[in-house]
């Protein structure tokens, strides 16, 4: 039993399980401009935010040899893009359409810088209020005269602070 465990630990640890690397040879030098510009565009179904073309995962070099069979046989550049939109949705292109909701996400940093530079020049144009000193000193007069009925420690403060 030991050794059937053992045997099997070490075939599993061997990779032998592990998808192996894509590997399609490169295309003519036109061509192989073409895959690599089209594979910057698409993003890698594995990985957060990488093109096909920058990622080293397995699932990367898959879709790059799909993008080179594609290519390979005459498509075009929208009939690819087109092809790997409908098999992973619009999330694929790193730079999708601005239009319908995309356009949120295109407009809404804009938006958002405007309206801060609107409000922040809304406080620096703002002056600030003179203060009368009748103004400022009738609601503390007022108040202390309630305050000081209620709380004579309170009187005694400020009949210190006053001096």
């Amino acid at each position: 039993m030991t050794a059937a465990l053992l045997s099997l630990t070490l075939f599993l640890a061997s990779g032998q399980f592990a998808p192996q690397q894509a590997g399609s040879e490169p295309l003519a030098p036109p061509l192989e401009a073409r895959v690599q510009t089209l594979a910057k565009e698409l993003r890698c179904a594995v990985c957060q935010g990488l093109s096909v073309a920058d990622s080293p995962s397995s699932m990367a070099r898959a879709q790059l040899d799909k993008v080179r069979e594609l290519v390979s046989q005459g498509k075009s550049d929208q009939e690819i893009r087109d092809f790997f939109v409908a098999r992973y949705g619009e999330w694929v292109l790193l730079q999708p359409k601005a239009e319908g909701v995309n356009l949120l996400v295109w407009l809404g940093p804009v938006a958002l810088l405007l309206g801060g530079a609107w409000v922040i020049a809304r406080q620096v144009r703002r002056e600030p209020e003179p203060a009368s000193p009748r103004a400022a000193s009738a609601p503390a007069a007022a108040s202390t005269s309630q305050d000081d009925s209620v709380d004579p420690y309170l009187a005694a403060v400020r009949r210190e602070l006053d001096q």
